[in-house]
């Protein structure tokens, strides 16, 4: 347990760095989307001002998931990690959907003007920035297994492929092309929308205690693993935050002692905990042949 907090601890680094990151991109994005004149480049710092709610969001549910169990959380206050990523689908969500209506605004207003080419400089090197930013944070989620971690490292893929889409259309508006800079700004708001709604369906399950099939043919496989295990009957698990907890129904040689029993359920919990990051697991054991419980 001690080791899954020190986990949330680590990747409160993954969100500051992210943090740091929006704040000196959003202002530089804006301050040069206004000068050069980029509906795309505007749209894209829009963007990093939103992420750097989302990055405040996220700290905050990893900082309150390290709480310990009190009285009113008995089983500790993992699910805080989880509600953080979900409050960051929705503002991710709200922010695809004003980059779409400024671009369909600015497309339609028959904009002639390319903007200044220091706006595709800026976007260069945001997409740059972000992609290192991506690549630190996706190796920081996939060891510490953490959903807010790996929200944010989607979230910081979506702004380097912004940032490239409004490099894109301020290039092309430079040569002949000038409604290229509102079509990609669109491409860009639709790109957003749909890292909120991976976002939003990940956490979602989560919260309302849904696991994937595959997560539960995984474990049903690690506890058949088990010597004399002879059936798996049942197997639910529910998420807390990024870790599992499962319930089990095997079934055992009804001629086995009750010693050797116990030895073959305390496997199966120990094998499941090593293999699936798991907090607690309950075995509940039955004769073979048994057909209810």
């Amino acid at each position: 347990m001690e080791e899954r907090y020190s986990e949330l601890k680590q990747g409160e680094r993954g969100a500051k760095v992210s943090l740091v990151a929006y704040v000196i991109l959003a202002i530089l994005k804006l301050t040069v989307g206004i000068y050069a004149g980029s509906v795309a480049l505007r749209a894209d710092g829009l963007n990093n001002v939103t992420d750097i709610v989302v990055s405040i969001a996220v700290l905050i549910g990893l900082r309150v998931s390290q709480k310990p169990p009190d009285k009113d959380h008995p089983y500790g206050h993992w699910k805080a990690e989880t509600v953080a990523a979900l409050v960051a689908s929705f503002i991710i969500m709200v922010v695809g959907i004003q980059v779409i209506i400024d671009a369909f605004t600015s497309f339609f207003s028959g904009t002639s003007e390319p903007p200044d080419t220091i706006a595709a400089w800026v976007g260069a090197f945001g997409f740059f920035v972000m992609l290192g930013v991506y690549s630190y944070n996706k190796k920081l989620a996939k060891r510490i297994n953490s959903h807010a971690v790996d929200s944010v490292a989607k979230d910081n893929l979506s702004d380097a492929l912004v940032s490239a889409g409004a490099t894109l259309g301020i290039i092309g508006s430079q040569f002949g092309l000038p409604w290229l800079d509102p079509l990609l700004a669109l491409v860009v708001g639709f790109i957003i929308c749909h890292t909120a709604w991976g976002i939003f369906s990940k956490s979602s399950l989560s919260l309302t205690d849904g696991v994937d099939d595959q997560a539960l043919d995984d474990l049903k496989a690690t506890a058949l693993s088990v010597s004399k295990v002879n059936q798996v009957k049942d197997v639910k698990a529910r998420y807390y935050g990024s870790n599992l907890i499962v319930d089990l129904v095997i079934q055992l040689d009804p001629s086995l002692s009750f010693t050797d029993a116990h030895d073959v359920s305390t496997t199966v919990e120990n094998q499941i905990k090593e293999k699936h990051r798991t907090i607690d697991v309950h075995v509940h054991v039955e004769p073979e042949g048994k057909t209810n419980h």
